[in-house]
């Protein structure tokens, strides 16, 4: 029964970092994940100096070893640290996908008919409009 306990909290854990990662994204999102980092990394020198203390609190909470506990906490970091990595690579591929739109615009020749223009003298001579902004290119 006292497993039950630190399995709720476990779960609500990693919904909470889902949730938080999912929804949140700029400045303040990345500041509370430099700070995530600061506390693993503090929690992580604590742990060298008292490492009996993780074991006492994984029996109190109904875990056998303290070993077991920090081995849970990584997975709910590790989830976290997927997540984030996941939604960056996703915003990348569309950030690569715009520019290279927007490169393939910017290079397009003209498209000729297979006799006679029907262009204005302009076009013909080399000075083109000007091309799309890229707001334009971007609104997709």
């Amino acid at each position: 029964m006292r497993q039950l306990g630190i399995q709720l909290l476990l779960v609500v854990g990693t919904l909470a970092v889902a949730w938080r990662l999912l929804v949140g994204s700029g400045q303040r999102t990345q500041a509370l994940r430099r700070l995530g980092l600061l506390a693993l990394a503090g929690f992580a020198i604590w742990s060298i100096f008292f490492p009996d203390v993780w074991t006492g609190l994984a029996k109190r909470v109904g875990i056998g070893r303290g070993a077991d506990l920090i081995l849970y906490g990584l997975v709910v970091a590790f989830f976290g640290f997927v997540v984030t990595t996941y939604k960056r690579f996703r915003e990348m591929e569309t950030r690569y996908t715009r520019l290279a739109r927007r490169i393939a615009l910017d290079e397009a020749t003209p498209a000729t008919g297979h006799g006679a223009s029907t262009a204005p003298p302009d076009t013909l001579s080399g000075n083109l409009p000007p091309s799309p902004s890229v707001k334009a290119a971007d609104a997709d």
